[in-house]
């Protein structure tokens, strides 16, 4: 592993169990097993090292958001994208802190990172939208609201998931997999206009029609996502030394 990458998951690790506010960099670089000024070779602040390890995080499940599309076109329907995202959260405490801003863990970082992150969110905000639109053309989703408010919706329903993490995870069933599959059933029923093709549920002749449109739409949404990754990416590079 590379000093840098060593560096980012240190810095990761003490985020999630102390807290932005407790962390130094002197601790970032004995865990990494590093000098204090090779952290500061690759980041000149604390907060441009911070916000790398969140971009990496969400870098992480765009990229595997992505190769879910390319691997099953039927990914691209909002009830399957957003249980893969729901599970990507799942599995990364720091995609925990950043999506439920955990404020014990993120403190006032949370803001900083909104602010920096500001073109690249609302880059992600356009992504969404046109993949909605793309998939109304395409008969896949529910026309009986304006887009924009599909769009809230689709974002509202999946962040209440999110931050019931914290607030109801007494109640919550216990399996991830169950937790991911009643969201995705939730904005199936709410927004899409058909059944899962895999749940056997319907005709075969609709099956095959379902998966055909949502392969012509991930001809068309698929590339958003990758240019969203680019965009990612680059915003990580613009950190180094920022």
């Amino acid at each position: 592993m590379e000093r840098g990458e060593r560096i980012l998951e240190a810095a990761g690790e003490l985020l999630v169990a102390w807290g932005y506010r407790r962390v130094t960099i002197d601790e970032i670089a004995r865990r990494a097993q590093v000098g204090k000024g090779t952290v500061y070779l690759h980041w000149k602040t604390k907060d441009a090292l911070f916000l790398a390890v969140v971009l990496q995080a969400k870098l992480r499940s765009h990229r595997a958001q992505t190769a879910r599309m390319r691997v099953d076109p039927l990914e691209v329907l909002p009830s399957r994208m957003m249980s893969g995202v729901y599970r990507d959260f799942l599995a990364d405490p720091v995609l925990r802190a950043v999506y439920s801003a955990d404020t014990d863990v993120l403190g006032r970082f949370n803001d900083i990172a909104k602010k920096e992150l500001a073109e690249l969110a609302a880059y992600g905000d356009q992504v969404v939208r046109r993949q909605l639109e793309v998939l109304r053309e395409h008969g896949l989703v529910r026309a009986d609201m304006d887009v924009v408010q599909q769009q809230y919706a689709l974002l509202a329903t999946a962040s209440g998931f999110f931050l019931t993490e914290a607030l109801l995870h007494d109640r919550a069933p216990h399996a991830a997999e169950e937790r991911a599959h009643i969201l995705a059933h939730t904005l199936r029923g709410a927004l899409e206009t058909s059944a899962d093709p895999r749940s056997g549920t319907g005709t075969e002749p609709a099956a095959a029609r379902t998966r055909a449109a949502a392969e012509a739409a991930a001809s068309e949404i698929i590339p958003l996502y990758e240019r969203l990754e680019e965009l990612s990416e680059q915003e990580m590079r613009r950190q180094l030394r920022h």
